[in-house]
């Protein structure tokens, strides 16, 4: 049971941090005006209900596994795309929104928290990786 937690963990956390790099990557492109506003922020808002989901059941995950400081590291995490999707302003697009992105320095703060979020999950992944081995470890 507790690897094959791990081994779930593992793959959403790949996800997540190729979710994370497409992220950068997009943002990027747009910084560096190789596409318009439109359509960065389109394809970023397709992905943002996945990442959260991805997220999400990462947390659930070590919730219903009882591995409580992976729980409560998973925690603010989820909490904040949980947030950030539910405050998004009333006629917007979505997250990612064409008219705002360049205002505000919105565009900058997408990127480091996009950076931000692509450390915490390769921190997880390891976290992930070392809880595993030490459970297959422990099976043997």
């Amino acid at each position: 049971m507790e690897a094959a937690v791990f081994i779930l963990s593992l793959v959403d956390c790949c996800a997540l941090i190729f979710l994370s790099v497409y992220f950068i990557i997009t943002l990027s492109d747009l910084e560096c005006d190789y596409i318009n506003a439109r359509a960065c922020c389109s394809k970023l808002n397709k992905w943002v209900i996945p990442e959260m989901v991805g997220q999400c059941l990462s947390t659930m995950l070590m919730l219903v596994s009882m591995h409580w400081f992976i729980f409560l590291l998973n925690l603010p995490v989820a909490a904040w795309n949980i947030y950030r999707y539910v405050k998004v302003p009333m006629g917007n697009m979505g997250v990612f929104d064409p008219t705002e992105i360049h205002n505000r320095g919105q565009l900058k703060s997408h990127m480091k928290e996009a950076m931000i979020k692509l450390g915490y999950h390769l921190l997880c992944f390891f976290i992930y990786l070392y809880r595993y081995e030490l459970q297959h470890l422990q099976t043997q």
